[in-house]
């Protein structure tokens, strides 16, 4: 599992763009963000550089990874 740090969602609306982003990812099974912590989980095989891609092209930044 790869979880992240991100800065940037504010709202549901932000959680479900960011989850939508990811789950675009190949190889990624469940993707899980917990907007009360800034946190995003992702389940599965996919690699961290894709996942960190698709955040960012979602409009977000990952500021670590946990």
């Amino acid at each position: 599992m790869l979880r992240f740090k991100v800065s940037g969602m504010t709202c549901g609306d932000c959680a479900r763009t960011v989850s939508a982003a990811v789950d675009g990812v190949p190889a990624v099974e469940r993707t899980l963000v917990d907007l009360a912590r800034g946190e995003v989980s992702v389940e599965g095989a996919a690699e961290e550089g894709a996942v960190r891609d698709a955040i960012a092209g979602a409009g977000y930044r990952v500021e670590e990874r946990l």
